[in-house]
């Protein structure tokens, strides 16, 4: 994932779409997700850098972080393609140069899907299987304080109170509660959540779900 290439493909992207109508939702659409894709490319380069890695976090830590971008880069290459079978039936633009884009970008949504699925077997092979779990552990117990939102922020608070009510939901279900909130952001909150293991998804690409953790006591 050079991001050289992404660079090149973003500008093909703002080439393609400039012919679209000028009143075209999809042609600032494409160009939103195409930003938001670049923009994962940079913190992922970024992140191999060391800029973002703070010496002091565990290596378990540090697998996690780059598991995150790793799926926002997937989720974000999700909508773009999405876009783009919309857009290749409208006649704006010839059908095969979307489709070559759309390949393009299919290749680094595998590539990502790849190296996810690496650092989560990594993460998996670090943990002791054997270790009993603690309830009263201190980690244990910071835990289930947030589950009730005693630690969250008020915006995450309310996707856990919409889960309890729920049995599963999407993030653009989420978005109609948070319309003033960007769905990239929502995003965010949900990988934060899973992060903290309050909870857990389920499904892929556009069928994909999230759920509290049916281990909570």
């Amino acid at each position: 994932m050079e991001k050289q290439k992404i660079v090149q493909l973003t500008n093909k992207i703002y080439r393609l779409t400039v012919l679209f109508p000028k009143k075209e939702p999809l042609r600032y659409k494409i160009r939103e997700s195409a930003n938001d894709i670049l923009h994962d490319i940079i913190n992922l380069d970024n992140f191999k850098n060391n800029h973002f890695i703070i010496k002091e976090e565990s290596n378990q830590v540090l697998i996690r972080k780059k598991e995150e971008l790793f799926f926002l880069l997937e989720s974000d290459i999700e909508i773009i393609l999405a876009y783009f079978s919309i857009a290749k039936w409208q006649n704006w633009v010839s059908y095969f140069d979307i489709l070559d884009i759309e390949e393009e970008y299919s290749g680094i949504k595998e590539e990502a899907l790849t190296a996810r699925k690496s650092l989560l077997d990594e993460l998996e092979s670090s943990f002791d299987k054997t270790a009993p779990l603690d309830l009263n552990n201190k980690d244990f117990i910071e835990r289930e304080k947030e589950v009730e939102g005693n630690s969250l922020d008020k915006r995450k608070g309310k996707i856990i109170e919409i889960l309890k009510q729920r049995q599963r939901i999407q993030v653009w279900e989420v978005s109609k509660v948070f319309p003033q909130v960007s769905k990239r952001t929502l995003r965010r909150d949900f990988v934060d959540l899973l992060k903290k293991g309050l909870i857990e998804r389920v499904g892929e690409k556009n069928e994909t779900f999230y759920k509290l953790k049916l281990d909570r006591t």
